[in-house]
């Protein structure tokens, strides 16, 4: 279980916004990336943002480019989660990727409020705040392993090692 506060913002929260295009074809380590996650939207968000917040937001989080430093500044960062209405398909796959967990929940997005303090529970699907328990759908084990594992390359290099995936051979 994860405990942090919320930051909420509404609907269409685009990759622009989250990690401002200016940035994206410079060289970032994701320390550098993290300092600059969400600016145009909210400049108070990256220099108070602590580990194991959580981003709470209205439909399409993550509209836009196909940007992987969208998800990637959030992460090094240090927040634990992102619950939406709803996601933008690209927005949510790059997530997974890195290992952020992304969840669908309505209920908390309408419910939760800036500077509510939860507790998430991946693998029972529950976000639990003082306002209540809110459920989202539990992620598949294969999407908890790379979330554990810290992403789909980390995932993928267990995997290998643990010889549950063969190499090509030549």
């Amino acid at each position: 279980m994860s405990h942090g506060i919320v930051w909420k913002y509404g609907d269409n929260v685009n990759t622009d916004v989250i990690f401002p295009g200016r940035y994206t074809y410079q060289i970032m380590t994701p320390g550098e990336m993290a300092k600059h996650a969400l600016e145009d939207l909210d400049p108070g968000f990256a220099p108070k943002v602590k580990p194991g917040d959580i981003i709470v937001a209205g439909k399409n989080f993550g509209s836009g480019s196909s940007r992987e430093q969208a998800a990637a500044c959030l992460k090094a960062a240090g927040v634990q989660a992102v619950v939406a209405k709803s996601f933008a398909r690209i927005y949510f796959r790059n997530a997974i990727n890195i290992g952020l967990p992304v969840l669908q929940s309505e209920e908390a997005a309408d419910r939760l409020e800036a500077g509510d303090h939860v507790d998430i529970e991946l693998a029972q699907g529950e976000i639990r705040t003082a306002k209540g328990t809110f459920r989202f759908k539990p992620l598949p084990a294969s999407v908890l392993g790379i979330i554990a594992a810290g992403g789909l390359i980390e995932y993928t290099k267990s995997k290998l090692v643990e010889g549950q995936i063969e190499e090509e051979q030549e």
